[in-house]
């Protein structure tokens, strides 16, 4: 994982100090995407524990678009997100049973 730590390393050759700095912002950017899909997640889970399957199917459909962007941007790999989302959809169906 590259930190603020990693720029402040006194890299020599003028592409690797642009590669430290362009590590950072990536790192935050991809810290970000992995928070809103923890979060994402989270909201599935919690309508799933209450019992609403209108609520739960809401939750689950906001969570599908940011599974498969986080997915498209390689974050996670494919299998990983489709494993999320069958898991996800699962307890849902489970719900009504």
């Amino acid at each position: 994982m590259a930190s603020a730590s990693k720029a402040k390393k006194t890299v020599r050759i003028a592409s690797g100090r642009k590669r430290a700095r362009q590590d950072v912002k990536l790192n935050a950017a991809n810290s970000a995407l992995r928070s809103k899909f923890r979060t994402a997640v989270k909201s599935v889970l919690k309508a799933v524990a209450t019992g609403d399957k209108a609520k739960a199917s809401d939750a689950f459909k906001s969570a599908q678009r940011v599974i498969d962007s986080i997915a498209d941007k390689g974050i996670f790999h494919k299998n990983k997100a489709a494993r999320y989302k069958s898991r996800l959809s699962a307890k849902i169906k489970a719900i009504a049973a």
